[in-house]
């Protein structure tokens, strides 16, 4: 029997259309911020589509209307004295004709309107849509800012970033949607927190999802028992058959769950008794080397970190004259952000109008950001670099020329070995987890590029409103873009060796676009003005540097 569909099922179906036409377009928008901004376009485009697409749909929709209240009369009528009525000839002939020709029109009017969205509004050439990727990629950021920035999820589902409102709450939807592909990344922990909160907005709203209650509290449920928390699975999915109690893979589930539970609770017994053995220790793991460095990064990133007093207590700001003639008439300011190694942070050395010029001369270039491969020097993407970059030649425009020439007023080096101008436009939640910029011993990148990195100069090409610090994380340094400013360190000893001190990270970009151009500054063509010394670092071990410090005030 071929059934009419009600409103909400004409909506679903269109959304259906939009969403799964959507994600076969494009990708790595969420890479870069300045690639999202085109989604607004889209945005603004479909806004104008749908509303001449729902001025013809209540049209449309006013004509199927009509039909439907026909067919109820008519229907009326049939079931009062069903023999009489079917005994007219002309009822049982309009009967079968509303059931095939009347039924098939109906169903091209439905058609009409569905396939509008599909053929029309997402036939447009000119802009962008996202893809499955992208919602990946900004759920997984969503969870990093989460991480990196001790964020509540509660918070966060309400548009607050550190207790500043910023966006529209999420729906329920957004949540289960959320909490949904970071369960398909195996992402469990933070699955399961925002399918808790899409089950809290879920109850608050009234409003009728393609989900259900049940389909939250089974992802829920599933998530405790993959995390081993058999005991919280069970407890869920007895919620969830309160709700539904013919759940069949809820109900297929409780006696698995109640049985692991009886077999760790005869292990316990079995292990008070004494009958494993030695009473069993308590073992003190020590933090890895990775996830101490990554405690230290996360507590710079939210400025929660201090330089040591001996190092801050000798930091100075200066005007900087020397390293070129051109600096006495134009001097630059100078502030210094640690010493040995010396960091220095450089300002209003770009322009507004060389900002704007180098940013429209990146964008149409943009590609995702790569790192490279220490086992071959290829350059590869990579999860732990989420940006969009592109490179510039001097010879392109003055004023990355000028750019490279003020490089050398800064910092005394030759730029006959440097590399090319890089932009980065870091994406939702973009970072560079922490790395070095030289090459290290066995690697081979720069085997061609006139030496190894000897220098690294960052200019900040926008304000960030929070997040996106550059931090070194064997120093407890914190640099915090600053636009128009650029940071300059060396990357490598006067032997030679890379300064394992220098080892730094871009930290998640909580809100706002970041920018950042880079200068990498290679060993070819320094020979004279940083000749070598025998000053020697074995690989692996790094001179006393005073240990980061907590912060003690706010």
């Amino acid at each position: 029997m071929k059934m009419i569909p009600s409103l909400n099922m004409l909506h679903a179906i269109c959304f259906a259309l939009l969403f799964n036409f959507c994600v076969r377009t494009h990708a790595e928008l969420f890479t870069a911020i300045a690639e999202v901004e085109y989604l607004l376009e889209t945005h603004k485009r479909i806004i104008d589509d749908l509303d001449f697409y729902i001025d013809k749909e209540e049209n449309r929709l006013s004509t199927l209307k009509r039909h439907l209240e026909f067919y109820k009369k008519e229907h009326e009528k049939a079931m009062e004295d069903i023999p009489n009525y079917l005994g007219n000839p002309i009822n049982a002939f309009t009967l079968i004709k509303r059931l095939t020709t009347d039924l098939d029109s109906i169903e091209d009017s439905i058609k009409i309107g569905t396939e509008y969205i599909k053929n029309v509004t997402m036939n447009h050439e000119d802009v962008k849509y996202p893809a499955l990727e992208d919602l990946t990629g900004a759920a997984q950021a969503l969870t990093r800012l989460q991480e990196t920035y001790h964020l509540d999820v509660k918070d966060l589902a309400e548009g607050k970033l550190n207790g500043v409102l910023y966006s529209t709450p999420m729906t329920a939807g957004d949540c289960y949607e959320l909490g949904r592909v970071l369960y398909k990344e195996s992402d469990y922990v933070n699955a399961r927190a925002w399918m808790v909160e899409a089950l809290r907005k879920y109850k608050e709203e009234n409003v009728q999802y393609s989900f259900s209650e049940a389909d939250i509290l089974e992802y829920i449920s599933f998530s405790y028992y993959l995390l081993g928390d058999t005991r919280n699975a069970l407890e869920w999915t007895n919620k969830l058959l309160e709700v539904e109690p013919k759940h069949t893979r809820a109900k297929g589930n409780v006696p698995h769950y109640q049985k692991s539970i009886a077999e760790e609770e005869a292990r316990l017994r079995k292990a008070r008794r004494g009958e494993t053995g030695a009473e069993k220790q308590e073992e003190t793991k020590e933090l890895t080397g990775y996830a101490k460095e990554r405690k230290t990064y996360e507590a710079l990133c939210r400025g929660d970190m201090d330089v040591p007093v001996e190092i801050s207590s000798r930091l100075t700001c200066r005007y900087m004259t020397e390293n070129h003639p051109f600096l006495k008439i134009a001097p630059i300011k100078m502030e210094m952000m640690y010493l040995k190694p010396d960091i220095v942070l450089f300002h209003d050395v770009l322009s507004d109008n060389e900002i704007e010029t180098i940013k429209q001369m990146a964008r149409p270039r943009f590609k995702r950001a790569v790192v490279h491969d220490p086992r071959t020097g290829e350059l590869v993407p990579a999860h732990y670099r989420i940006s969009k970059s592109a490179w510039l030649k001097d010879g392109e425009h003055e004023i990355v020329a000028r750019v490279s020439r003020r490089v050398t007023h800064m910092t005394g080096l030759d730029m006959a070995s440097a590399e090319e101008l890089q932009v980065v436009n870091y994406g939702i939640g973009g970072h560079y987890e922490p790395h070095y910029d030289f090459a290290r011993k066995r690697e081979s990148a720069f085997t061609k590029d006139g030496g190894n990195r000897i220098a690294t100069v960052l200019f900040y090409m926008s304000d960030v409103a929070q997040g996106g610090a550059t931090v070194f994380t064997e120093l407890g340094l914190s640099v915090f873009p600053v636009k128009g400013a650029a940071a300059f360190w060396l990357n490598l000893h006067a032997s030679g060796e890379g300064d394992l001190a220098t080892r730094h990270a871009a930290c998640p970009v909580l809100q706002g676009s970041k920018w950042v151009c880079n200068k990498w500054l290679h060993e070819g063509g320094q020979e004279l003005l940083k000749p070598c010394n025998l000053e020697y670092q074995e690989e692996g071990i790094i001179r006393k540097i005073p240990r980061p410090v907590p912060k003690t005030s706010r």
